[in-house]
C-alpha cells in the first residue's frame, strides 16, 4: 500500500521512474497516427515539460508551476482538439510504457487513475 509519509513521486522512485516512463511513452506518442499530429514541439521539450508536470502532479517539487505558473491543463491543450478517442489513444501509450518498464502494484493503480481522470478532463470536443 502506498507510504503516507512520502509523496507518490517519492514512492514512484522519482526522476529515476519517470524518466525511462516517459522515453517509453512518447516514443510511442510520437509513432501514434492520432496522436502525433497534435505534438508539434520537439520530443525531448515536451518530454521535459510532461516530467516536470507528472513530478508536481505525484507530490513532488512544483516544478512545473516554478516556470510555468500554474499548470492550467485544460487551458493549455485548448487549441488541440482532443476527443474521447484521443484520450483512450494516449492512456493506451501510457500503460503500455508503464508495461514496458515494469511498473505494477497499488501505486502504479493510483497514478494510472488520475491520469484518466486527467486525460478525460482534456477531452474539449466529440
Amino acid at each position: 500500500m502506498m507510504n503516507e509519509q512520502q509523496s507518490p513521486f517519492e514512492q514512484l522512485g522519482g526522476d529515476q521512474v519517470l524518466e525511462p516512463l516517459l522515453d517509453a511513452f512518447y516514443d510511442k506518442v510520437y509513432a501514434h497516427p492520432l496522436l502525433s499530429p497534435l505534438f508539434e514541439a520537439e520530443q525531448a521539450e515536451v518530454k521535459r515539460k510532461q516530467r516536470m508536470f507528472l513530478t508536481q502532479f505525484l507530490g513532488g517539487p512544483p516544478l512545473f508551476s516554478m516556470e510555468f505558473g500554474h499548470p492550467m491543463m485544460r487551458a493549455r491543450h485548448m487549441r488541440f482538439p482532443i476527443t474521447p478517442t484521443h484520450a483512450e489513444a494516449w492512456l493506451g501509450c501510457m500503460n503500455e510504457a508503464m508495461n514496458d518498464i515494469n511498473l505494477h502494484g497499488p501505486l502504479r493503480d493510483y497514478f494510472f487513475e488520475r491520469l484518466t481522470q486527467t486525460a478525460y478532463h482534456m477531452v474539449n470536443t466529440n
